[in-house]
C-alpha cells in the first residue's frame, strides 16, 4: 500500500484555503450590504457637514432653525423633515393655525380645531429643536426622534408635569398625505421623555 506524497496533499490544500477565504470575504461583504440600515449611506460616500448640535451637546441652532445630528443628516429626506419641523414650530410660536395645518395630517387638524389648538399653545414658545434620528416606518412613513425646549406658563403645561420649562424628546411620526410630508399624531401610550430645564 502506497501513501500519497506530502506534496500532493499540499497542492490540494492551497486552492481549498483560497476558495474558503474568498467565499468568507465575499459573504462578509454581502452581509454588510444586506444588514446595513436603509437610511445609511454606503461605505466610502461622503456625508454632509454637521449642522448645529443640540443645546445639550453644543450651541443651539439659530432661532427658529431645526438642527440635525449627523445620524439624521444621512437620511435622504433630512431636508424635507427639517422644513416640516421648522414650519411646525414657527406656527406654534407665532400662533398661526393655518400655517400649522399645512404640515400636520388631516386627522390632527380634525382632532384640534383652531380654538382647541390656540388654547393648548397660548403661552408656548418652542426652541432649540434637534432631530436626532430619522427612520423608516411602515410604508412611506417616517419616525423622527426630535428634542426641543418648551417654555410656557405653568398653568399651560401638562397637568402631569406642571413646569414652566420642559425639555422634550419624542418620536414624531411623519406620513405622506396629499403628496407632502406631514406630522401625524404622536403615538399614544407612554408619555414622551421629558425633564425640567
Amino acid at each position: 500500500m502506497t501513501t500519497p506524497a506530502p506534496s500532493s496533499r499540499q497542492r490540494w490544500l492551497v486552492p481549498v484555503v483560497v476558495v474558503v477565504l474568498s467565499v468568507t470575504v465575499g459573504g462578509g461583504l454581502l452581509a454588510r450590504e444586506l444588514y446595513r440600515r436603509p437610511d445609511q449611506p454606503a461605505a466610502g460616500t461622503s456625508a454632509p457637514a454637521t449642522s448645529q448640535a443640540s443645546a445639550s451637546t453644543g450651541p443651539p441652532a439659530p432661532s427658529g432653525a431645526v438642527a440635525m445630528m449627523p445620524d439624521a443628516q444621512f437620511h435622504p429626506q433630512a431636508d424635507q423633515v427639517r422644513k416640516v419641523l421648522e414650519t411646525y414650530f414657527a406656527a406654534i410660536n407665532a400662533q398661526k393655525y393655518q400655517q400649522w395645518t399645512t404640515v400636520v395630517t388631516a386627522e390632527r387638524v380634525a382632532q384640534q380645531p383652531v380654538t382647541t389648538w390656540k388654547n393648548g399653545i397660548r403661552t408656548t414658545k418652542d426652541t432649540d429643536a434637534v432631530v436626532y434620528r430619522i427612520e423608516r416606518g411602515s410604508g412611506s412613513s417616517l419616525r423622527v426622534l426630535v428634542g426641543f425646549r418648551s417654555e410656557q406658563n405653568v398653568e399651560d403645561a401638562p397637568d402631569w408635569f406642571p413646569e414652566p420649562c420642559i425639555q422634550w424628546r419624542l418620536v414624531m411620526p411623519m406620513v405622506v398625505e396629499n403628496s407632502a410630508l406631514r406630522i401625524a399624531a404622536v403615538d399614544g401610550g407612554l408619555q414622551p421623555e421629558h425633564q425640567k430645564c
